[in-house]
């Protein structure tokens, strides 16, 4: 909780030009969230000081994880999350005017903010994109980007020739995923909830999709990987991964990278792994993206350099209005975004 604390302190009222907008968590998650669970509050925001600067949020991001991380805090609290910001006004010289950032202020409108009071999750300027749209730095350029990079190629270490599966895979990070999987010369098979979203990860170059919601996922996984399944990327959890990781080859590698089935609802009952994990000698392991902070822009370079080889496609859902977060972030936890779903101030 270092980080909101943090915000706590450095963006109190105060007399201020400048007045921000922020939603709050209002109310503790009980199942799906609803418009009752976030508040909209105003705040003044103090002047600068040196080592400050001023930031105006572009793009915010929604995303799974948001829904089990704020549980361990306490209603009231700001809602927490990143944004791609532009620097308005500045005491700080490695963040001049007009710069496009990355930081993680949460959902509000606008910042001040010294990096150096924070010991944790420091804001950044964004590397030069070209053409590309900014709020890439929250999806393919970002965190999901540099979540499927790391997950993928650290923990899962895909061989050409193997097959990798990838659930949750019309997401920000399932879709990713996959696409780097092809890059590595692996056959990729995506499961996702639709027709549609199944389609586009035909067009992205995924060998074989599965619909879960309207298949079989365990009877169309031997079809789909009759060899077996050297990888496995999982972003779900729940009967989706027991069907997947009973198809797993001898000395298959799981990288766990969320569990979505369960974030809203009761966790289901699945066979227990273990006796698939020994006989398989499968090695299995759950991760957050922030243990490789210290190679960050690797990751962000690496896949930028992909986009502009031709290499990797993007998509985002992107919503309009800041009055919008709390129904966005709804919507993504029911499914309702194919790729990175950002929200546009």
């Amino acid at each position: 909780m270092s980080l909101l604390r943090n915000i706590h302190r450095f963006y109190g009222s105060s007399s201020s030009a400048v007045t921000a907008q922020s939603w709050i968590y209002a109310k503790v998650f009980k199942g799906e969230p609803t418009q009752q669970n976030f508040r909209l509050e105003r705040e003044d925001l103090p002047a600068l000081e040196d080592g400050d600067f001023l930031a105006r949020a572009d793009y915010i991001s929604v995303d799974p994880y948001m829904r089990p991380y704020m549980m361990a805090y306490p209603e009231g609290t700001p809602m927490i999350g990143g944004q791609v910001a532009t620097v308005l006004d500045s005491r700080n010289p490695a963040f001049p005017v007009g710069s496009a950032i990355f930081g993680q202020f949460g959902w509000r409108t606008h910042t001040v903010c010294n990096p150096a009071k924070l010991k944790t999750d420091r804001p950044y300027v964004l590397p030069d994109f070209g053409s590309l749209p900014t709020s890439l730095g929250l999806g393919v350029l970002g965190m999901p980007g540099n979540t499927a990079y790391f997950g993928l190629s650290e923990l899962c270490e895909p061989k050409e020739g193997e097959t990798v599966v990838v659930s949750g895979a019309a997401g920000a990070v399932g879709s990713h995923v996959g696409q780097i999987g092809k890059i590595k010369g692996c056959r990729v098979v995506g499961i996702a909830g639709s027709d549609a979203k199944c389609a586009w990860l035909k067009e992205l170059g995924f060998d074989e999709v599965i619909n879960y919601k309207t298949a079989n996922v365990y009877g169309e996984l031997k079809k789909a990987a009759p060899k077996g399944i050297d990888c496995y990327f999982d972003n779900v959890g729940g009967p989706i991964s027991e069907a997947v990781i009973k198809q797993m080859n001898v000395y298959g590698r799981i990288a766990v990278c969320g569990t979505i089935s369960n974030y809203n609802t009761a966790i289901e009952k699945v066979t227990d792994p273990l006796r698939q994990m020994v006989f398989k000698q499968l090695r299995m392991e759950g991760f957050l993206v922030w243990r490789w902070n210290n190679r960050w822009m690797e990751g962000i370079e690496a896949n930028l350099r992909w986009i502009r080889d031709g290499k990797l496609q993007w998509q985002e859902t992107v919503t309009d209005g800041f009055e919008q977060v709390p129904q966005a972030f709804m919507d993504m936890l029911k499914g309702g975004n194919t790729g990175k779903a950002v929200v546009k101030v």
